[in-house]
């Protein structure tokens, strides 16, 4: 993306395909007209380039192809394999996904298929092959799609074809059922396995007790798949491609580890932004706990950590659902600006409009675009053409990096470890969830950062605070990264169960925090689940009164120095002692440490012994001296978020109103008010759902 030289763009997804052939050039001069400046096609289009078994007729695309070509409209080009045809399905029907009691889906809906179907991989590659050698050659492709939303409505595969492979993906991790027994506690309930043919995929097992270390690798599986297939799909597409065309795949979905797949397989990702799904009728928009569609920023940052500037390929301009699902309410006057400069606040420089023209049949019928089902116009798309006059004024931010005042750690075995525990998935939830919406109404911006393999302190030390929420599995590397992070001016924040697992899942025998006890100097003694029928416990630190949320560490200072060596990495000499920094109030371990400090190196590590609720992290943040970064240049309502972008000196603030009434916010410092084309200061009004972009 910071090859784009055009600025923020705007795009909109097009489907000619669901259009008659008189209407295709009309309404690409229409999107010029109301500053569309891109469109996305043929994600779902296999059946017209091969409408049977070997048989291509490039004759639809290429039509439509020349007008772009005449038109100079950009176009990114989908490989079509998210929904294989008909015929695919009827005759190999190996190549379909089954659920979990081992029955195929049917054809008709999409995403049906497996990814390790020799069969559909081998058709997958043919009908990549021969899009990418056909279209690719055109002028207006400038960019390819791999497949759609990988792992979205499905996200568990459970063919035979799967079956095989996993038992394939064990042998060459374990290379021996030996290992692969230590690994899975196979001793437990007598699961002992003695031939490679008795290992299956974790399925239809009573009460659904999986075995938690079979199911963490599980989903290391299902992610190494799906990174297979798109690399696949990738090799094919940069063997053919046209010089400069860019690769990428859009999405975000569970059991995928989505930076693998960037950096295997992507130029940049690409994410599909609909804050709307904040209003679905399952959901409580009343709850400002969830922060509604604010909360998609959350999102948007776990987006930036892959890649920190990114395409959104499908942008939410109208209401969505599908016939069976998904019931939500029509984005109301202003907030498809709103959330487009939600998207561009958080680095997107690309942003590309869920639909055009709203189709009038099949499951997406409720899937409103920016047109209705006449195709006239309406308020979206006259909010649609003032955005687009509004992203020009600000274009010159493209490229821009978001500024971050701290980081969230994160990695996938942790993610995957806390779908397959329920006592992990608890706090993680709940952690996650109260970090970011804390620093949100703090207006303190944070990104989030994963302990990838690549990882390096550097990377750690472009932040002066990190939280580690809940790290259960842990490995030497990590610890040690984190050890020095500290050591070198860091401050760090633990939370509870941290150290707890290996990395098969297993609780160690060490005391905890396991490899961060010596550390942190810290014992926990005791622990409990908070249940609901407990009072509610908090951590009196010092005037602050903290919420001790989902699980209780019971913590005890150790009064030693680590002199420890592993068999990789030295751990440096510290020579601080812990300090007690707060107590719980309430329950059986009243007046028993919570949280506890140590100074090591230049830094500071923290253990706090619970989960970080939104009230905890929001006081914590104030504690550490995190709230409010900017409230000398600036002061908004906390229903308005503040996010900031900056290159060569220059910062650029997007300030974003989520609320339906105006708000008021102060300039304390001069800015070019980049909407206006003004300087401006003092007192400034947002009308709802508004927005304010200014730069300094």
């Amino acid at each position: 993306m910071e090859k784009n030289k055009k600025g923020i763009v705007l795009g909109v997804c097009y489907y000619p395909e669901h259009w008659p052939k008189d209407q295709w050039r009309d309404d690409l001069l229409q999107m010029r007209q109301n500053g569309i400046e891109l469109i996305r096609v043929g994600e779902f289009s296999w059946s017209i380039t091969e409408p049977e078994e070997g048989k291509f007729d490039y004759s639809f695309w290429d039509e439509f192809l020349d007008i772009t070509d005449e038109l100079k409209m950009p176009v990114i080009f989908g490989t079509p394999s998210a929904t294989p045809p008909a015929w695919l399905s009827h005759n190999y029907p190996e190549i379909l996904n089954c659920n979990r009691l081992g029955i195929p889906y049917t054809h008709g809906g999409r995403r049906h298929f497996n990814y390790n179907s020799e069969v559909y991989r081998k058709f997958v590659a043919r009908i990549t092959e021969k899009c990418v050698q056909h279209y690719g050659a055109r002028n207006s492709v400038i960019g390819w799609q791999i497949d759609n939303e990988l792992n979205c409505e499905i996200d568990e595969f459970y063919s035979r074809a799967d079956d095989e492979a996993f038992r394939g993906f064990l042998q060459e991790k374990y290379g021996s059922l030996k290992e692969l027994n230590r690994s899975w506690g196979t001793v437990f309930w007598n699961q002992t396995y003695s031939d490679w043919q008795q290992v299956h995929i974790p399925a239809n097992v009573p009460h659904n007790t999986d075995n938690p270390h079979q199911k963490l690798d599980f989903y290391r599986f299902i992610s190494a798949s799906a990174c297979s297939y798109a690399k696949m799909q990738s090799d094919i597409i940069r063997k053919y491609k046209k010089p400069g065309d860019f690769v990428t795949t859009n999405g975000w979905f569970e059991n995928l580890n989505s930076h693998q797949l960037a950096r295997e397989s992507l130029d940049f990702f690409s994410y599909d932004n609909y804050p709307n799904f904040a209003y679905e009728l399952c959901e409580d928009p009343l709850n400002n706990q969830t922060l509604n569609d604010r909360k998609w920023s959350k999102y948007l940052s776990e987006v930036r950590s892959i890649s920190p500037n990114f395409v959104i390929m499908e942008q939410q301009s109208g209401e969505n659902g599908w016939s069976t699902s998904m019931e939500t309410i029509m984005p109301k006057p202003g907030q498809i600006r709103l959330w487009t400069m939600q998207s561009i606040a958080h680095g997107g420089d690309l942003i590309v409009y869920f639909r055009w023209r709203t189709c009038t049949f099949g499951t997406e019928i409720y899937w409103h675009g920016i047109l209705d089902y006449s195709g006239r116009e309406n308020r979206r798309l006259k909010e649609v053409k003032e955005t687009a006059e509004l992203v020009q004024k600000i274009s010159e931010a493209a490229g821009a990096k978001y500024e971050a005042k701290f980081a969230v750690l994160a990695d996938y075995d942790n993610l995957f470890d806390s779908k397959a525990d329920r006592w992990h998935g608890l706090m993680e939830k709940e952690s996650y969830k109260g970090i970011f919406t804390a620093a949100q109404l703090l207006h303190c911006p944070m990104d989030y950062l994963y302990l990838e393999p690549d990882i390096t302190i550097e990377d750690l030390q472009k932040y002066s605070l990190l939280f580690y929420p809940h790290g259960l599995i842990l490995d030497e590397r990590r610890a040690y990264l984190l050890q020095e992070y500290v050591q070198k001016g860091g401050t760090l924040v633990l939370g509870a169960r941290c150290g707890q697992k290996d990395m098969d899942g297993h609780c160690v025998t060490d005391p905890l925090p396991g490899l961060m006890r010596d550390f942190c100097g810290v014992d926990v003694v005791d622990f409990t689940l908070v249940q609901p029928n407990c009072p509610q416990n908090y951590i009196q630190w010092e005037e602050k009164r903290i919420p001790a949320a989902i699980f209780n560490d019971i913590l005890e200072p150790l009064n030693c120095k680590c002199e420890k060596e592993c068999e990789e990495y030295e751990i440096q000499n510290y020579s601080s002692e812990p300090v007690v920094e707060g107590f719980y109030t309430e329950d059986y371990y009243k007046g028993k440490a919570g949280v506890i400090s140590r100074k090591a190196g230049q830094g500071k590590v923290y253990y706090f012994g619970a989960a970080f609720s939104t009230e905890a992290a929001e006081m914590i943040l104030q504690k550490l001296g995190y709230a409010k970064p900017y409230g000398g240049i600036l002061e908004l309502p906390r229903c308005c978020e503040l996010a900031v972008r900056k290159k060569n000196n220059i910062s650029y603030y997007f300030v974003l109103n989520y609320s339906g009434a105006v708000q008021q916010i102060e300039l304390y410092s001069s800015m070019y008010d980049m909407e206006k084309g003004t300087e401006v200061s003092g007192k400034i009004f947002l009308e709802p759902y508004g927005c304010f972009v200014g730069r300094r």
